[in-house]
């Protein structure tokens, strides 16, 4: 397991400020906007999308939990046959084909849900243990996961103070939030309740993201 240094002992998980706004809130506009920017300087979606080339199998479906404004949900239609987004957030306005949409709680639309992947940037960090390990339940018989969350480390909330002046209002306070709530290596497997049965594979970047892969066979 990684060596950290300067990581914070307990997860702060409060309400981020982008969750309660409406999608066509400017506010809320403008923090998508930030995300996507985010996104890109965390290399995010290259991550996912690089994880998926190297384990694509023919006709492979993929779930993105927490779709938000469907901007990875868009980007990995190149590499599955299918995807899903799943969001409180209506559909985006244009859906090609391949890509499907299931709008609300994606703890009552995964079953319905048969992606045998799933995906998520940036979400399990709103859940206390008790809902991940209910989402644990409702993923264990996919076949692989993969999740980037923000490393809960001192320097992680150091990395962000530089981009703080050029965001909006709504990521000034939700991105040091997403920070205090996220994860140190090994807890997502624990929190999620993964067994002996799933490979783990744990990444920290140094742009302050712990990149986790789980696959089983």
């Amino acid at each position: 397991m990684p060596v950290i240094f300067g990581g914070i002992p307990s997860r702060v998980i409060v309400p981020e400020i982008l969750d309660d706004l409406s999608p066509d809130d400017p506010q809320a506009k403008r923090s998508r906007k930030d995300l996507q920017f985010l996104d890109w300087f965390l290399g995010n979606s290259v991550w996912v999308k690089r994880r998926l080339r190297e384990r694509r199998r023919e006709n492979m479906s993929v779930a993105e939990l927490g779709a938000g404004d469907g901007h990875l949900t868009l980007r990995l239609r190149r590499e599955a046959s299918e995807v899903t987004g799943l969001d409180f957030a209506p559909a985006p306005l244009t859906l090609p084909q391949g890509v499907h949409w299931m709008q609300g709680d994606f703890f009552e639309s995964l079953p319905a849900c048969s992606a045998k992947v799933v995906v998520g940037a940036l979400i399990l960090h709103h859940f206390e243990t008790k809902g991940l390990t209910q989402l644990g339940e409702l993923l264990r018989d996919r076949r692989l996961l993969l999740f980037v969350e923000p490393l809960r480390t001192m320097t992680s909330l150091w990395l962000c103070s530089p981009l703080l002046p050029f965001v909006g209002r709504v990521t000034r306070h939700d991105m040091p939030a997403s920070i205090r709530a996220g994860f140190l290596p090994g807890e997502l497997t624990t929190m999620l309740g993964l067994g002996r049965e799933w490979t783990i594979s744990e990444t920290i970047d140094w742009r302050g993201t712990l990149k986790f892969m789980a696959w089983r066979d």
